[in-house]
């Protein structure tokens, strides 16, 4: 569900007409609404009632301050997977107690700054990763909390690029290994092994990938009990999908009973860390129609936005729903939406029915809250575009857009290059 509707033909984000905010804004601008964030979270924190977690807000969907400080006013945690996401989740006002750090490449400067400010744990993805938390740790002084990535080898059904949980993939490792590293990291002076992670892909669109993630480790646990190494930790990631065009993933309730179920008998906390499923349907892209051009074989639709604004159809192929503002035309067309970056595959959708658009209109990409804005970049030296969160009536700018001054800041020219 989410608070984006029409009300005599016009969208409106909550109670706020979206063709006020682009008056006021310009386009292209990413919109959410902080009621749908917030009854997001609520839900499916909720759904797992009377037992023991911590939903840990997957950082990387979306790391907008507004969005972090919500959802840490909430009472959730953090998952990040930099030093960076660790930066912002601490200047959103979360607790360091409350913080996961997953990720495969953890820098020695971000182990560092992580042991520091004293996280929750590091979700570790390698032995070598761990030899050197480890020796990270003795030289600060402190004992790094740990779980290590198992990987189940289970096939999420989802894009492979999304997948994790494969043993081709490079996220975690394999459950043999896996036993060898709890032994190794039981016998580490700075290290205190606390839980076990894994994480099999983003996107899923239903429940039975999770159970069979979790009858592998189960088993695993059962393992390290009988080597004396006790679990207080199970971190079940993230990967929950939503519907972007007709997929029917399952609702939090029936993902939450398919894990309580198959946690009984196991005394530990469950760890959660959704993202996409908070996110991506509280969010949207406002573009304005530059242009319409009618080649020989097909129908173009040129916006203000492009694949440097949202990234997803270009690299994925990503399916997102693309709704006019104002309903005004009674036809439709098939056409390509575009956007200005000189690339083929700059692309919002392809041989898509929309509306007959003519320039100057609104569209409204839609459920675009998820890897939109974070995905975005200053190709073709494009500016970053500007966030803005509705509540109520109102509206707020989270993000200013960039200026022209923003795209040269921190560039010099040497010297020799200057007459």
């Amino acid at each position: 569900m989410h608070h984006f509707h029409y009300r005599d033909n016009e969208l409106y984000c909550e109670d706020v007409p979206i063709q006020k905010i682009a008056a006021e804004v310009g386009t292209p601008f990413y919109l959410y609404s902080h009621a749908t964030l917030k009854r997001h979270f609520i839900i499916f924190n909720e759904a797992f009632e009377g037992i023991d977690r911590l939903v840990c807000y997957s950082a990387k969907a979306n790391t907008n301050l507004a969005l972090l400080k919500l959802f840490a006013n909430l009472g959730g945690g953090l998952d990040i997977v930099s030093g960076g996401e660790l930066y912002r989740g601490l200047k959103a006002g979360f607790s360091p107690d409350r913080i996961v750090y997953s990720g495969v490449g953890k820098r020695v400067d971000e182990i560092d700054y992580a042991l520091n400010t004293d996280i929750m744990m590091f979700n570790v993805e390698s032995l070598e990763e761990l030899a050197v938390i480890n020796q990270r740790a003795g030289l600060l002084a402190k004992q790094a909390p740990v779980a290590i990535r198992v990987n189940p080898d289970v096939d999420s059904g989802t894009h492979p690029y999304i997948s994790t949980g494969l043993e081709k993939n490079k996220f975690g490792i394999d459950t043999k290994t896996a036993i060898e590293g709890y032994k190794v990291a039981s016998r580490l002076e700075n290290i205190d092994v606390v839980g076990i992670d894994c994480h099999i892909g983003s996107q899923i669109t239903e429940a039975k990938p999770f159970e069979d993630a979790l009858k592998s480790l189960e088993r695993l646990i059962t393992e390290l009990k009988a080597l004396g190494i006790e679990i207080r930790y199970l971190d079940m990631g993230g990967g929950l999908g939503i519907t972007y065009d007709e997929e029917s993933p399952p609702h939090p309730r029936e993902y939450a009973r398919a894990i309580i179920d198959s946690l009984k008998g196991l005394d530990l906390q469950l760890i959660l860390e959704p993202g996409r499923v908070i996110v991506g349907n509280a969010g949207t892209l406002i573009t304005r129609v530059l242009y319409r051009k009618a080649g020989p074989d097909k129908e173009f639709v040129i916006t203000d936005a492009g694949m440097n604004d949202l990234m997803r159809p270009s690299l994925y192929k990503a399916f997102h729903a693309i709704q006019p503002v104002v309903k005004t035309a009674h036809t439709s067309i098939k056409a390509d939406v575009v956007g200005p970056i000189c690339e083929s595959g700059d692309f919002l959708a392809l041989d898509r029915e929309i509306p007959d658009v003519k320039q100057g209109d609104l569209l409204a990409v839609m459920s675009a809250g998820a890897y939109g804005f974070t995905m975005s970049s200053n190709y073709c030296s494009r500016l970053r575009v500007p966030e803005v969160m509705a509540k109520d009536d109102r509206f707020y700018v989270v993000r200013a857009r960039q200026t022209y001054e923003d795209l040269v800041a921190g560039e010099t020219i040497p010297p020799f290059l200057i007459d």
